[in-house]
């Protein structure tokens, strides 16, 4: 049975960062292939910022053209809004019978996974690939309130922390405000993206 990573994100823009991380575990685990899989806008939630969902895919579908290990998924762009991970889930199991699936998330949300709706049925039926996240103060005061409910699921059968992952300090923020402002972001997008984002003059102003 092929073996899918699930990476969800909203992919505004879609950077290196990202890629590393899906490619590395694409490659060097148990995982068959990975699956970029882009957050609609939230309808109650309206940001500026975020291009529209069409456009976040279209850049997730140009940035991994040339992998075959990776995927771009727009299969939250049809369930009801705001979308759950447990209810994407339970669709994705539903529509791909002959697959296994299992999560991709950051540490950081590791800390917090205990608030998901569902965790407990999520955690006994799908492994997760926690990759490491390089912290700010702020999250690392966070981190040691979290501690406890942390330790707890680092140690879940189910879990896999994946500690050798290279992880870079790139936020799609910074990106957003480097574009604005005129910077160069050259290296930190790959050049289909680069070039998408320069033609459609996205982030611009």
């Amino acid at each position: 049975m092929k073996k899918i990573g699930l990476f969800f994100g909203t992919f505004n823009p879609i950077h290196v960062g990202h890629l590393v991380i899906a490619n590395h575990l694409a490659n060097y685990t148990e995982l068959d292939e990975v699956w970029l899989v882009v957050s609609p806008q939230n309808p109650l939630k309206k940001k500026d910022s975020l291009l529209q969902d069409y456009h976040r895919l279209a850049l997730v579908r140009v940035a991994i053209d040339d992998n075959p290990k990776l995927k771009a998924s727009d299969i939250e762009f049809s369930l009801p809004k705001p979308s759950y991970t447990s209810n994407t889930l339970a669709h994705i199991n539903e529509k791909y019978p002959g697959y296994s699936f299992a999560l991709i998330m950051g540490e950081d949300n590791l800390r917090t996974f205990h608030k998901w709706k569902n965790y407990e049925d999520i955690l006994k039926n799908n492994q997760i690939y926690v990759y490491p996240r390089i912290l700010t103060e702020q999250e690392k005061e966070a981190n040691e309130i979290n501690a406890e409910a942390d330790n707890g699921l680092r140690k879940h059968q189910n879990v896999i922390m994946c500690d050798d992952v290279p992880v870079m300090k790139i936020s799609a923020s910074f990106i957003r405000g480097a574009i604005k402002e005129k910077k160069d972001v050259n290296y930190l997008l790959t050049q289909p993206v680069f070039k998408y984002l320069t033609e459609m003059h996205f982030y611009e102003k």
